[in-house]
């Protein structure tokens, strides 16, 4: 099983939020198989995404979890 994780979250203020969206409890996890891979992928996820307009501002919330 692997054991080091990625949740992803929704900040507070993002609309995707809103029920016909995302609804206000949505997350989504990433599992890994080492920590470095996990520590690793959370590094690149926290840079913004290339399809992002200049002055956009990502609204997803990253956090280390283990199980």
């Amino acid at each position: 099983m692997k054991r080091y994780g990625i949740r992803v979250g929704i900040d507070q203020e993002s609309t995707w939020r809103a029920p016909h969206l995302l609804g206000d409890g949505w997350e989504s996890f990433r599992w890994y198989e080492t920590r470095l891979e996990r520590d690793r992928m959370f590094e690149d996820m926290s840079h913004p995404l290339s399809n992002y307009r200049r002055g956009d501002v990502p609204r997803q919330v990253l956090e280390k979890v283990e199980r």
